[in-house]
């Protein structure tokens, strides 16, 4: 260091230092998260917690005063970076939850480290700078020599921390009540928002269970049970394949590249039968994992954790165990290990015969966690064949994989030329990964066939979850998501996923303006195999014969979200601040939503969170 720098930290406190070095991680941490943040929204909110923090190492630390600042600087910076990464891949904010993530985190690496960009990582500039130098110099003390190392008055600490604590209760306390968690965080500050996230009850005043029943979810829902629904039974008796698609939007329907459509497989799959075009993802912090459990069970993830980490250990009601009931053999196939997100607990806890995982699939072929689409569907069916082969029914769902976040295929799986504004970015790579899922499907189609077995069975294929989140994409990104979509790329747009059911005895294809979830998948199989589910409770409805839906979101969207038969709706503070995404862009706003539905959407998810936290534990024996 020059004699000038040492002259000019022995005059200044570590206080001081410090507190401008946390300014500066903190507006890089705003203005990647928050759109159109203020200017001073950073030093009024986060600047008090910072101090409070400070003033405690200086009225308490006479010794290793600098090592604690750099901990508690490192803390911070930690916090910060969390924030920003886990919002650009998620679009929520990250709070201790998350920590449940961790071994998670390392599976999908090249996921995370896709959406680093390099001016996020001056976050932990002086961090590598102060750590270098400590390691050239070897001891500490000379790092201390540079800083006026005199300590604060008591007095004065005290006023500080009295003030900036007096100060965070303030930003906290008014901004409890805040629906849209984004919002809150801004509020409230980052770091304010991450110590009321902790300190904030957990316990969550649960519905009786015994006073939770289908005609009260039906009512909040605003759906009654139809005398004769059209179909029920149609199909009575046949094996059932549901197909779940890794990362696949519905705007790949249809959508051609260069003149070249980019899923042949898939469109012809929703000309020839029947496509649900306004269906849409309701997973969470899980991922793929919690599209299975919503798939199978028919309810609503839980807040903030991913339903394998919640609900695994529950006595869950699911599709595996009505289908067992009627004679149908299980089995789910999917090429991770099954440890991951917990899934052993889970397919214990939907009652599958078996699940077939990496140890089953081999190492052949590995892209990303397991091996290839190609690998999942060529070994797949045979099973599928030998459970044809036996008397009885089947169930088979058939998990994708090869089209994972962050899509960067092996060369020899790209077929697609690309125009060149396309190439070397994530919506290019994202098109390329699933034009590969689309041929690996087909080829698993054309065999299922061939064997005779597609005629005799109800297939029913869907995204698991979005493929490109929007605070993911970069500038070219965007402008290319709106080329495709001809306007700007919104929520509804990103949480949009196909539906396209395949049953023996529906002839007409047909393609369906109803609103559906993954919520609503097991009742309407159930309905097409003529399975009554008068004595298992569900949140999902027949597709076939309602019209109007409700959906409550979660996770990828702030709490009080919802879908009805018109639009999306996101909340602001509340519901009259919140925002609205019409199916039909010239829609009025004021008439596609009602206070109402925002507030039966919160009671649906409270009455599915009541109902599934008080199902019985499976027995530590089973």
């Amino acid at each position: 260091m020059s004699l000038i720098t040492r002259i000019r930290l022995s005059n200044t406190k570590p206080f001081v230092f410090f507190s401008i070095v946390m300014i500066l991680k903190i507006y890089i941490a705003w203005f990647a998260i928050f759109d159109g943040a203020q200017p001073w929204g950073p030093l009024l909110k986060e600047i008090p917690f910072i101090w409070a923090a400070f003033s405690l190492i200086e009225w308490f630390s006479s010794k290793r005063k600098i090592g604690i600042y750099l901990v508690v600087n490192f803390i911070i910076t930690a916090v910060l970076f969390a924030a920003i990464m886990y919002y650009k891949y998620y679009g929520v904010f990250v709070t201790y939850h998350a920590l449940q993530q961790v071994n998670q985190v390392t599976a999908v690496k090249n996921s995370v480290f896709s959406l680093l960009s390099p001016h996020y990582l001056l976050i932990f500039l002086d961090i590598v700078v102060l750590g270098f130098w400590l390691m050239r110099k070897k001891r500490a003390h000379k790092l201390k020599s540079l800083f006026n190392l005199n300590r604060i008055r008591g007095s004065v600490a005290a006023v500080i921390f009295a003030v900036s604590v007096a100060l965070c209760i303030f930003n906290i306390w008014p901004n409890r009540a805040t629906m849209n968690e984004i919002k809150q965080a801004e509020q409230m500050g980052i770091l304010n928002y991450e110590t009321y996230a902790i300190f904030k009850s957990k316990d969550e005043d649960l519905t009786n269970k015994k006073e939770i029943t289908q005609a009260k979810i039906n009512k909040i829902k605003g759906t009654a049970p139809v005398a004769e629904p059209a179909y029920f039974g149609a199909d009575q008796g046949k094996n059932v394949i549901i197909i779940q698609m890794e990362s696949f939007q519905n705007f790949l329907i249809d959508f051609k590249v260069g003149g070249k459509e980019v899923t042949p497989t898939m469109n012809k799959l929703a000309r020839e039968n029947t496509y649900f075009k306004h269906f849409y993802q309701m997973v969470g912090q899980g991922n793929t994992s919690d599209a299975e459990f919503v798939v199978n069970t028919s309810f609503y993830i839980p807040y903030n954790e991913a339903a394998t980490q919640n609900y695994a250990s529950k006595q869950l009601p699911s599709l595996p165990k009505l289908l067992k009931a009627h004679g149908y053999d299980t089995a789910t196939f999917h090429t991770n290990v099954v440890d991951f997100w917990n899934r052993r607990a889970l397919y214990d806890a939907l009652g599958f015969d078996r699940f077939y995982d990496k140890t089953f699939f081999g190492s052949d072929d590995t892209v990303f966690f397991g091996p290839s689409d190609e690998v999942l569907y060529k070994k797949t069916i045979e099973e599928i064949q030998k459970m044809h082969d036996a008397d009885r029914p089947f169930y088979a769902h058939v998990l994708s994989m090869t089209a994972h976040h962050p899509f960067t295929l092996p060369d020899d799986k790209r077929s697609l030329p690309l125009p060149e504004r396309y190439q070397d970015n994530m919506v290019g790579d994202y098109i390329q990964s699933q034009n590969y899922a689309d041929h690996a499907l087909g080829e698993f189609i054309e065999d299922l066939k061939q064997r005779g077995i597609w005629d005799e069975s109800i297939i029913m294929i869907y995204g698991d979850h979005l493929g490109l989140p929007m605070y993911s994409l970069d500038k070219q990104g965007l402008e290319l998501m709106k080329e495709i979509y001809g306007k700007e790329y919104s929520y509804i747009d990103m949480i949009n996923i196909p539906l396209i059911v395949s049953a023996p005895n529906i002839s007409e294809p047909a393609v369906m303006d109803t609103v559906g979830g993954q919520v609503d998948i097991l009742p309407t199989l159930t309905n097409l195999l003529g399975i009554s589910l008068d004595n298992q409770l569900h949140f999902g409805q027949d597709l076939f014969n309602q019209s109007y839906n409700l959906l409550p979101q979660r996770y990828y969207l702030p709490s009080g979200s919802f879908l009805n038969d018109k639009a999306l709706f996101i909340p602001g503070v509340e519901y009259g601040d919140g925002n609205h995404y019409p199916f039909t862009p010239d829609s009025n706003e004021r008439m596609l939503t009602t206070e109402n539905e925002y507030t039966r959407a919160l009671d649906l998810l409270h009455l599915s969170d009541s109902y599934v936290r008080q199902l019985p534990d499976i027995p530590e024996s089973y």
